[in-house]
């Protein structure tokens, strides 16, 4: 760009502002998308935001004390079956060399 080159900023200067909070607690900066009230990164964007009925506060019972119940008998079931094929497998080595 050349020194004596003047950028025209006055539209983007007059533009409506992104109503939304920055993480700082300042209002966002940026300029609002066509026809919204918030720019392209807060939800101005088409398809952007969070999904409708929010699925993301979806709650799956994974770590529900009777999930992590069944979890903890599950593991000492494997163990215990573990341990006799250990002691079977023992056996028939035993067998084996008698």
């Amino acid at each position: 760009m050349r020194a004596g080159h003047i950028r025209n900023t006055r539209a983007m200067a007059a533009s409506p502002r992104c109503g939304a909070d920055t993480r700082g607690g300042l209002p966002c900066r940026a300029p609002a998308m066509r026809g919204g009230l918030r720019c392209r990164m807060h939800g101005g964007a088409p398809g952007s935001g969070a999904p409708w009925g929010n699925r993301n506060a979806h709650k799956h019972g994974a770590f529900t004390q009777e999930r992590i119940a069944e979890r903890r008998a599950i593991r000492e079931l494997l163990d215990e079956a573990g341990k006799l094929l250990e002691e079977m497998a023992s056996d028939d080595r035993r067998d084996q060399t008698a």
